[in-house]
């Protein structure tokens, strides 16, 4: 099967691999390139493409390697891979290249509720190190005098805005936006069913077909062109025999007619699969768990109906101080009991009007001490929803710590904490 290879994408790469072995003059080169957009777009295996085509030598980490239970693995991973790139063109006499996929779903802050680590932490401040230091690149507990090779960094991703900005800043991260036009697609596509016969005419109406589909989609209809004639095979040989014939088989492998590869069959199956996306999107059964357990939540059990409970405006009470900026609680001990309630609705207000989405979270005693807080729930309505929320909270957690959190809807961090009740 012969690939297509977007003659951008593999000018962005040729240029930047080729300038970080250059030596020009007053130039600082960064060290990454950073190649993101939507998902499915090949943006990986362009790259491979465009390595092929170069004669370049690549070392791959994967999101999964950013992570370690034990500290300090995952940057020391990234600093012996980056060692062996740079032996590697040492010894072979050519271009090499380490190249990190899916950076962001290996460290990036998604959302409020993704953990930060210490790998995390470290996984930033290497690349930022190395990408400062190219040529100076130590492995923890031992020190070479002699600079190692400068070797270029790319790295993929989808959302680069979930990275640490120092990270991705000008200077360190050149920012390359994958997204292919009709001629990459249908170059792409064509390479996809090139040995099948499919003529050029009919890969342009196959791709104006499904023109928000993304690169991934054609190739799953190729695949599942061949899904037919893997279950008459499957029928052929009896579906209680087919582990043993596929497995470690000494018979000869099966052999595949080729499949209708013709326009209409392939817009019928492409149709399909489309129907299957939509049905992914419209049925969002989590949103419906989710909606069923605040539904519960905000109900009351017969049993703590029947008990008397205090009074939301007997609890104690700390609130953030007017003029703090730095996004952290300072508490006043001396509120009163009487203004618990005034108090704790001009906090919701106050976050409801600059437009924060309101987390609500609770830790009892033991956990408080290692800051180990659990959600409650997440509110992005009005203020009444917000207060009846919270209200639910302090009635069921009467002996835990309660507080607020305004969220940024635009970046979802986490902008103040506010702690609203102690037991």
């Amino acid at each position: 099967m012969s690939y297509f290879v977007s003659p951008r994408f593999l000018d962005k790469i040729a240029v930047h691999v080729t300038k970080n072995f250059l030596n020009i003059p007053g130039v600082k080169v960064p060290l990454i390139l950073g190649v993101h957009g939507k998902k499915g777009e090949g943006k990986s295996f362009q790259c491979e493409l465009a390595f092929e085509k170069m004669g370049v030598e690549a070392v791959f980490m994967s999101a999964g390697e950013l992570e370690s239970p034990d500290a300090g693995d995952p940057a020391r991973l990234i600093r012996l891979r980056y060692r062996e790139a740079a032996e590697l063109s040492r010894v072979r006499g050519r271009i090499a290249v380490l190249m990190i996929n899916d950076i962001d779903a290996g460290m990036g802050r998604v959302d409020q509720f993704t953990q930060y680590t210490v790998n995390t932490q470290l996984v930033a401040g290497t690349l930022m190190n190395i990408a400062d230091n190219p040529t100076n690149v130590q492995l923890p507990g031992s020190y070479d005098s002699e600079p190692v090779q400068r070797i270029p960094i790319i790295v993929t991703g989808n959302d680069f805005a979930t990275l640490y900005a120092p990270l991705v800043r000008d200077g360190r991260m050149e920012k390359f936006y994958w997204e292919p036009d009709r001629a990459d697609r249908i170059g792409i596509v064509g390479g996809i069913f090139a040995t099948d016969g499919v003529a050029q005419p009919q890969i342009e109406q196959l791709v104006d077909n499904f023109p928000n589909q993304s690169i991934d989609f054609f190739s799953a209809l190729h695949s599942r062109l061949f899904d037919e004639q893997v279950r008459q095979f499957i029928h052929k040989i009896g579906i209680e025999r087919i582990s043993t014939r596929v497995a470690n088989s000494t018979e000869k492998p099966p052999e595949f007619q080729k499949p209708d590869f013709s326009l209409s069959h392939l817009v019928e199956m492409g149709n399909l699969m489309v129907k299957e996306q939509q049905r992914i999107q419209e049925l969002r059964l989590v949103r419906e768990y989710h909606s069923a357990l605040q539904d519960q939540n905000s109900v009351p059990s017969r049993s703590m109906q029947a008990k008397p409970t205090a009074p939301v405006e007997s609890a104690s009470v700390v609130h953030k101080t007017a003029g703090n900026g730095n996004g952290k609680a300072q508490f006043d001990s001396g509120a009163s009991h009487a203004n618990l309630g005034g108090e704790m609705s001009e906090a919701v207000r106050q976050f409801v009007n600059q437009g924060y989405r309101i987390g609500i979270e609770y830790v009892d005693q033991r956990r408080f001490r290692t800051n180990s807080w659990q959600c409650y729930t997440v509110v992005q309505g009005t203020e009444a929803e917000a207060i009846d929320a919270l209200k639910n909270c302090l009635q069921e957690h009467q002996q835990d710590y309660v507080r607020l959190v305004g969220i940024n809807p635009g970046d979802r961090r986490r902008v103040t904490e506010t702690i609203i009740q102690r037991p």
